[in-house]
C-alpha cells in the first residue's frame, strides 16, 4: 500500500513542477504596453472594466500598480489558455453582466467610468459570505463571485510578477544562502520574493 501512495506522490509532486514553469511563462509573455493592449479572451469593454477593477484593488502607492505589472493581460491569458471551455463560457457571461451593470448604473460610456465608480460598485457587489448575497438578484450574485474571483487573481499575479518580485520584495538572485536574524535587519522588513 505504501508503494501506490508514494507513486501517487510522485505523479502529483510531477505534475505540479511541470504546470508551474508554464504558469510563470504566460506571467511573463505579458510584457507590451499596457496602454496598446487588446484582450485575447475578453472584448474591449470587458478589458477596460477589468483594468479599471485592478486600479481599485492595487493602486499605485510606493509600489507598482498591478496594472503596472500587467495582471490584466495575465487574467486575460490565464483564461483564455489554462481555464476549461465550460469554465470560459460561464466567466464571458459574468463579464457581460458586470459590463451591463456597470453601464446601467455609472455610465454607458466606460472610459468615463470613474475610480469612485469602481469602488462603490466593489463596496455594493463584493460580499464575502453567501449569506449576505440575494437569492433574488442574479445579476449582483454572479458580479459578487466574479468580482471575487477577479481579487484572488490579480493579487496573485501581482505577487508572482517579475517586477514586484526583484524590486518590491526581497529579492536575492543567487539563492541558497541561509540567513539568520532579524527580518528587519536582513530585508527591511520584505517578505522573499521565490
Amino acid at each position: 500500500m505504501k508503494r501506490r501512495e508514494a507513486l501517487k506522490n510522485i505523479g502529483l509532486s510531477a505534475g505540479a513542477v511541470l504546470a508551474t514553469p508554464s504558469l510563470f511563462s504566460i506571467l511573463q509573455s505579458c510584457t507590451s504596453d499596457v496602454a496598446t493592449w487588446t484582450p485575447d479572451f475578453l472584448t474591449s469593454d470587458q478589458g477596460v472594466v477589468l483594468k479599471g477593477i485592478i486600479d481599485v484593488i492595487l493602486p499605485k502607492t510606493d509600489t507598482p500598480s498591478g496594472n503596472e505589472v500587467n495582471v490584466a493581460q495575465f487574467i486575460d491569458k490565464y483564461a483564455n489558455e489554462v481555464i476549461s471551455t465550460e469554465d470560459q463560457a460561464k466567466q464571458k457571461a459574468a463579464y457581460e453582466n458586470l459590463v451591463s451593470l456597470i453601464k446601467r448604473d455609472y455610465n454607458e460610456n466606460l472610459s468615463k467610468v470613474t475610480t469612485n465608480n469602481y469602488m462603490a460598485l466593489l463596496d455594493t457587489h463584493m460580499k464575502s459570505s453567501s449569506e449576505d448575497q440575494p437569492e433574488s438578484d442574479p445579476d449582483k450574485t454572479n458580479a459578487s463571485q466574479l468580482l471575487n474571483s477577479i481579487k484572488g487573481m490579480s493579487i496573485w499575479a501581482y505577487r508572482v510578477s517579475e517586477t514586484v518580485g526583484e524590486t518590491v520584495l526581497a529579492y536575492d538572485p543567487i539563492p541558497g544562502a541561509a540567513y539568520c536574524g532579524d527580518l528587519q535587519e536582513l530585508t527591511g522588513g520584505k517578505a522573499w520574493s521565490l
